[in-house]
Protein backbone atom coordinates (compact mmCIF):
# COMPACT_ATOMS: atom_id res chain seq x y z
CA UNK A 1 0.00 0.00 0.00
CA UNK A 2 1.54 3.69 -0.49
CA UNK A 3 0.34 4.44 2.62
CA UNK A 4 2.22 2.27 4.46
CA UNK A 5 5.10 2.46 7.33
CA UNK A 6 7.88 4.35 5.84
CA UNK A 7 6.77 5.88 2.58
CA UNK A 8 7.80 8.81 2.17
CA UNK A 9 4.59 11.43 1.04
CA UNK A 10 5.11 14.91 -0.22
CA UNK A 11 2.22 17.13 0.19
CA UNK A 12 1.62 20.23 -1.25
CA UNK A 13 -0.22 22.87 0.67
CA UNK A 14 0.41 20.33 3.43
CA UNK A 15 -0.04 23.79 5.88
CA UNK A 16 -3.55 24.07 4.81
CA UNK A 17 -6.98 23.04 6.48
CA UNK A 18 -7.03 19.79 4.92
CA UNK A 19 -3.44 18.94 4.15
CA UNK A 20 -2.92 19.55 7.93
CA UNK A 21 -5.21 17.03 8.38
CA UNK A 22 -3.44 14.37 5.78
CA UNK A 23 -0.16 15.35 7.07
CA UNK A 24 -1.42 14.25 10.69
CA UNK A 25 -3.08 11.02 9.69
CA UNK A 26 -0.13 9.89 7.91
CA UNK A 27 2.44 10.56 10.27
CA UNK A 28 0.20 8.78 12.69
CA UNK A 29 0.51 5.69 10.03
CA UNK A 30 3.75 5.83 10.40
CA UNK A 31 4.96 7.46 6.54
CA UNK A 32 7.61 10.31 6.04
CA UNK A 33 6.54 13.30 4.88
CA UNK A 34 7.22 16.02 3.32
CA UNK A 35 5.22 19.48 3.33
CA UNK A 36 5.79 21.91 0.46
CA UNK A 37 3.77 25.21 1.29
CA UNK A 38 4.60 29.01 0.24
CA UNK A 39 1.91 29.81 3.25
CA UNK A 40 -0.04 32.22 1.38
CA UNK A 41 -3.47 30.43 2.56
CA UNK A 42 -2.07 27.89 4.84
CA UNK A 43 -1.08 28.39 8.49
CA UNK A 44 2.14 27.39 10.68
CA UNK A 45 -0.18 26.55 13.15
CA UNK A 46 -1.66 23.76 11.51
CA UNK A 47 1.58 21.99 11.59
CA UNK A 48 3.48 23.62 14.30
CA UNK A 49 3.36 20.64 16.53
CA UNK A 50 4.31 18.39 13.75
CA UNK A 51 7.52 20.52 13.29
CA UNK A 52 9.04 18.12 16.57
CA UNK A 53 8.29 14.67 14.44
CA UNK A 54 11.51 13.43 12.99
CA UNK A 55 9.14 12.14 10.16
CA UNK A 56 8.02 15.89 9.21
CA UNK A 57 10.06 17.97 7.20
CA UNK A 58 8.76 21.15 5.95
CA UNK A 59 10.18 22.83 2.52
CA UNK A 60 8.93 26.66 1.98
CA UNK A 61 8.63 26.73 -1.71
CA UNK A 62 6.34 28.07 -3.94
CA UNK A 63 4.88 24.84 -6.37
CA UNK A 64 3.84 27.21 -9.18
CA UNK A 65 7.91 28.07 -9.80
CA UNK A 66 9.22 24.69 -8.63
CA UNK A 67 9.24 21.93 -6.48
CA UNK A 68 12.70 20.08 -5.27
CA UNK A 69 12.95 17.04 -3.04
CA UNK A 70 15.87 14.75 -3.31
CA UNK A 71 14.75 12.01 -1.10
CA UNK A 72 13.06 9.21 -2.62
CA UNK A 73 9.09 9.58 -2.85
CA UNK A 74 6.34 6.93 -3.27
CA UNK A 75 3.33 9.07 -3.03
CA UNK A 76 2.79 12.89 -4.21
CA UNK A 77 -0.25 14.76 -2.98
CA UNK A 78 -0.98 17.75 -4.70
CA UNK A 79 -2.82 19.92 -2.36
CA UNK A 80 -1.88 23.61 -2.81
CA UNK A 81 -4.38 26.34 -4.26
CA UNK A 82 -6.37 28.62 -2.66
CA UNK A 83 -9.79 26.76 -1.98
CA UNK A 84 -12.28 29.46 -0.82
CA UNK A 85 -14.21 32.32 -2.76
CA UNK A 86 -12.38 34.73 0.00
CA UNK A 87 -8.99 33.21 -1.12
CA UNK A 88 -9.34 32.86 -4.98
CA UNK A 89 -11.09 36.25 -5.22
CA UNK A 90 -7.53 38.11 -3.51
CA UNK A 91 -5.43 35.65 -5.55
CA UNK A 92 -7.01 35.16 -8.73
CA UNK A 93 -3.64 34.74 -10.84
CA UNK A 94 -2.23 32.37 -8.13
CA UNK A 95 -4.89 30.59 -8.47
CA UNK A 96 -4.88 29.69 -12.50
CA UNK A 97 -1.14 29.25 -11.16
CA UNK A 98 -0.96 26.66 -9.01
CA UNK A 99 -3.74 24.69 -11.03
CA UNK A 100 -1.73 24.72 -14.05
CA UNK A 101 1.97 25.34 -13.15
CA UNK A 102 1.53 24.01 -9.87
CA UNK A 103 -0.09 21.12 -10.97
CA UNK A 104 2.22 20.57 -13.73
CA UNK A 105 5.77 20.49 -11.68
CA UNK A 106 3.64 18.14 -8.94
CA UNK A 107 2.84 15.69 -11.65
CA UNK A 108 7.04 15.96 -12.78
CA UNK A 109 7.68 14.69 -9.60
CA UNK A 110 5.66 12.09 -9.46
CA UNK A 111 6.93 10.95 -12.94
CA UNK A 112 10.62 11.66 -11.89
CA UNK A 113 10.33 9.48 -8.99
CA UNK A 114 8.45 7.07 -10.36
CA UNK A 115 6.01 7.96 -7.26
CA UNK A 116 1.81 7.74 -7.58
CA UNK A 117 0.06 11.01 -7.62
CA UNK A 118 -3.02 12.25 -5.96
CA UNK A 119 -4.76 15.80 -7.51
CA UNK A 120 -7.36 17.36 -4.82
CA UNK A 121 -9.89 18.43 -6.90
CA UNK A 122 -13.12 20.13 -6.26
CA UNK A 123 -16.75 19.90 -6.58
CA UNK A 124 -16.30 23.01 -8.05
CA UNK A 125 -15.64 21.50 -11.43
CA UNK A 126 -19.48 20.69 -11.91
CA UNK A 127 -20.12 24.76 -11.45
CA UNK A 128 -23.68 25.60 -11.06
CA UNK A 129 -25.29 22.42 -11.79
CA UNK A 130 -27.91 21.17 -14.31
CA UNK A 131 -27.89 17.36 -13.13
CA UNK A 132 -28.53 16.81 -9.27
CA UNK A 133 -26.86 14.83 -7.50
CA UNK A 134 -23.47 15.67 -9.43
CA UNK A 135 -21.96 12.60 -10.68
CA UNK A 136 -18.12 11.88 -11.94
CA UNK A 137 -19.32 11.49 -15.38
CA UNK A 138 -21.04 15.15 -15.58
CA UNK A 139 -19.42 17.62 -17.06
CA UNK A 140 -20.54 20.56 -15.87
CA UNK A 141 -22.02 23.77 -15.85
CA UNK A 142 -18.95 26.68 -15.33
CA UNK A 143 -18.89 30.27 -16.40
CA UNK A 144 -15.17 30.45 -17.64
CA UNK A 145 -14.78 33.89 -17.27
CA UNK A 146 -16.51 34.21 -13.86
CA UNK A 147 -15.34 35.60 -10.92
CA UNK A 148 -15.97 31.80 -9.64
CA UNK A 149 -14.21 30.80 -12.95
CA UNK A 150 -10.17 31.52 -11.66
CA UNK A 151 -10.46 28.27 -9.57
CA UNK A 152 -12.94 26.36 -11.16
CA UNK A 153 -10.89 26.38 -14.88
CA UNK A 154 -7.73 25.57 -12.95
CA UNK A 155 -8.48 22.80 -11.34
CA UNK A 156 -10.72 21.61 -14.41
CA UNK A 157 -7.05 22.03 -16.35
CA UNK A 158 -5.52 20.06 -13.34
CA UNK A 159 -7.77 17.43 -13.77
CA UNK A 160 -7.06 17.66 -17.82
CA UNK A 161 -3.62 17.19 -16.93
CA UNK A 162 -3.73 14.82 -14.67
CA UNK A 163 -5.16 12.64 -16.75
CA UNK A 164 -2.55 13.10 -19.57
CA UNK A 165 0.77 12.12 -17.58
CA UNK A 166 -1.36 8.51 -16.70
CA UNK A 167 -2.21 8.28 -20.46
CA UNK A 168 1.08 9.56 -21.69
CA UNK A 169 3.55 8.86 -19.39
CA UNK A 170 2.11 5.94 -17.38
CA UNK A 171 2.30 7.85 -13.91
CA UNK A 172 0.01 6.01 -11.35
CA UNK A 173 -2.74 9.27 -10.81
CA UNK A 174 -6.01 9.37 -8.74
CA UNK A 175 -8.56 12.08 -8.59
CA UNK A 176 -10.22 13.59 -5.58
CA UNK A 177 -13.43 15.92 -6.34
CA UNK A 178 -13.74 16.95 -3.04
CA UNK A 179 -17.07 18.52 -1.88
CA UNK A 180 -17.80 20.92 1.05
CA UNK A 181 -15.42 19.93 3.80
CA UNK A 182 -15.28 21.20 7.25
CA UNK A 183 -13.19 21.17 11.00
CA UNK A 184 -10.89 22.18 12.89
CA UNK A 185 -8.55 24.46 11.73
CA UNK A 186 -10.42 25.85 8.85
CA UNK A 187 -10.05 30.07 9.56
CA UNK A 188 -12.47 32.29 10.96
CA UNK A 189 -12.34 34.36 8.05
CA UNK A 190 -11.86 31.35 5.62
CA UNK A 191 -15.36 33.14 3.89
CA UNK A 192 -17.47 29.21 3.84
CA UNK A 193 -20.75 29.30 5.38
CA UNK A 194 -19.44 26.80 8.44
CA UNK A 195 -17.01 29.42 9.62
CA UNK A 196 -18.75 32.24 8.92
CA UNK A 197 -21.48 31.45 10.92
CA UNK A 198 -19.65 29.73 13.82
CA UNK A 199 -17.71 32.77 13.97
CA UNK A 200 -20.59 34.97 14.06
CA UNK A 201 -22.67 33.35 16.31
CA UNK A 202 -19.76 32.65 19.01
CA UNK A 203 -19.83 36.21 18.77
CA UNK A 204 -23.78 36.74 18.94
CA UNK A 205 -23.37 38.83 15.60
CA UNK A 206 -25.89 38.69 12.88
CA UNK A 207 -25.06 35.26 10.81
CA UNK A 208 -24.90 36.62 6.92
CA UNK A 209 -26.79 33.59 5.18
CA UNK A 210 -26.42 34.94 0.64
CA UNK A 211 -29.65 34.87 -1.61
CA UNK A 212 -32.49 33.68 1.00
CA UNK A 213 -31.03 30.63 1.93
CA UNK A 214 -32.68 28.23 0.12
CA UNK A 215 -29.19 27.11 -2.17
CA UNK A 216 -28.03 23.31 -0.61
CA UNK A 217 -25.10 21.78 0.12
CA UNK A 218 -23.86 18.76 1.93
CA UNK A 219 -21.22 18.64 4.72
CA UNK A 220 -18.22 16.13 5.19
CA UNK A 221 -16.07 16.23 8.37
CA UNK A 222 -12.33 16.44 7.87
CA UNK A 223 -11.80 12.99 9.29
CA UNK A 224 -14.23 11.12 7.17
CA UNK A 225 -12.44 13.06 3.84
CA UNK A 226 -9.10 11.73 5.09
CA UNK A 227 -10.41 8.43 5.10
CA UNK A 228 -12.39 8.26 1.36
CA UNK A 229 -8.53 10.55 0.28
CA UNK A 230 -6.21 7.94 1.44
CA UNK A 231 -8.61 4.53 0.57
CA UNK A 232 -7.89 6.55 -3.12
CA UNK A 233 -4.40 6.67 -2.84
CA UNK A 234 -4.15 2.45 -2.07
CA UNK A 235 -6.84 2.01 -4.93
CA UNK A 236 -6.79 0.93 -8.59
CA UNK A 237 -9.14 4.06 -9.63
CA UNK A 238 -7.32 6.43 -11.92
CA UNK A 239 -10.72 8.39 -12.91
CA UNK A 240 -12.27 11.21 -10.90
CA UNK A 241 -14.12 10.15 -7.84
CA UNK A 242 -16.61 12.28 -5.64
CA UNK A 243 -15.90 12.11 -1.34
CA UNK A 244 -18.51 14.06 0.01
CA UNK A 245 -21.67 13.88 2.40
CA UNK A 246 -24.70 13.19 0.67
CA UNK A 247 -26.75 14.68 3.04
CA UNK A 248 -28.23 17.93 1.90
CA UNK A 249 -29.34 21.13 3.84
CA UNK A 250 -29.76 24.24 2.62
CA UNK A 251 -27.42 27.14 3.88
CA UNK A 252 -29.99 28.69 6.25
CA UNK A 253 -30.95 25.50 7.75
CA UNK A 254 -27.27 25.29 8.71
CA UNK A 255 -27.38 29.10 10.10
CA UNK A 256 -30.21 28.06 12.07
CA UNK A 257 -28.50 24.84 13.73
CA UNK A 258 -25.21 26.41 14.14
CA UNK A 259 -26.89 28.60 16.34
CA UNK A 260 -29.26 25.78 18.39
CA UNK A 261 -25.50 23.98 19.47
CA UNK A 262 -23.66 27.47 20.35
CA UNK A 263 -26.39 29.00 22.12
CA UNK A 264 -26.46 31.83 20.37
CA UNK A 265 -28.73 35.72 20.51
CA UNK A 266 -27.94 35.63 16.40
CA UNK A 267 -30.17 36.53 14.34
CA UNK A 268 -30.24 35.93 10.75
CA UNK A 269 -29.76 38.87 7.82
CA UNK A 270 -29.70 38.23 4.34
CA UNK A 271 -27.21 39.41 1.88
CA UNK A 272 -27.15 39.31 -2.22
CA UNK A 273 -26.53 36.13 -3.62
CA UNK A 274 -22.43 36.28 -5.30
CA UNK A 275 -22.60 36.00 -8.78
CA UNK A 276 -22.05 32.25 -10.28
CA UNK A 277 -23.24 30.80 -6.40
CA UNK A 278 -24.21 27.59 -7.00
CA UNK A 279 -27.79 26.93 -6.34
CA UNK A 280 -27.61 22.97 -4.98
CA UNK A 281 -24.50 21.06 -4.19
CA UNK A 282 -24.89 17.05 -2.96
CA UNK A 283 -22.26 14.23 -4.30
CA UNK A 284 -23.51 11.00 -5.76
CA UNK A 285 -20.51 8.99 -4.05
CA UNK A 286 -21.96 5.50 -5.63
CA UNK A 287 -18.32 5.03 -7.12
CA UNK A 288 -16.72 6.14 -3.98
CA UNK A 289 -19.36 3.12 -2.04
CA UNK A 290 -18.86 0.42 -4.57
CA UNK A 291 -14.56 0.47 -5.35
CA UNK A 292 -13.47 2.14 -1.90
CA UNK A 293 -16.28 0.79 0.68
CA UNK A 294 -16.15 4.22 1.62
CA UNK A 295 -19.02 6.97 2.92
CA UNK A 296 -19.17 9.12 5.59
CA UNK A 297 -19.43 8.72 9.23
CA UNK A 298 -19.38 11.26 11.34
CA UNK A 299 -22.74 13.40 11.76
CA UNK A 300 -23.37 16.49 11.15
CA UNK A 301 -24.40 17.69 15.14
CA UNK A 302 -21.27 15.76 15.73
CA UNK A 303 -19.20 17.16 13.54
CA UNK A 304 -20.29 20.78 14.47
CA UNK A 305 -19.91 20.28 17.77
CA UNK A 306 -16.24 19.57 17.48
CA UNK A 307 -15.89 22.71 15.34
CA UNK A 308 -17.66 24.42 17.35
CA UNK A 309 -15.28 23.54 20.32
CA UNK A 310 -11.83 24.25 18.27
CA UNK A 311 -13.57 27.95 17.24
CA UNK A 312 -14.23 28.72 20.96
Amino acid sequence: MATKKNSRVVITGGAGFIGSHLCERLLTAGCRVTCVDNLITGSMENIRSLLKNKNFQLKMQDVSRFIQVEEPVDCVLHFASPASPVDYLDFPIQTLKVGSLGTHNALGLAKTKGAKFLLASTSEVYGDPLTHPQHEDYWGNVNPIGPRGVYDEAKRFAEAMTLAYHRVHGVDTKIVRIFNTYGPRMRRRDGRAIPNFIAQALHNLPITVYGDGSQTRSFCYADDLVEGILRLLDSDLNVPVNIGNPKEMTLLELANLIIELTGSKSTIVFNPLPVDDPKQRRPDISRARKYLDWEPAVGLRDGLRKTIEWFR
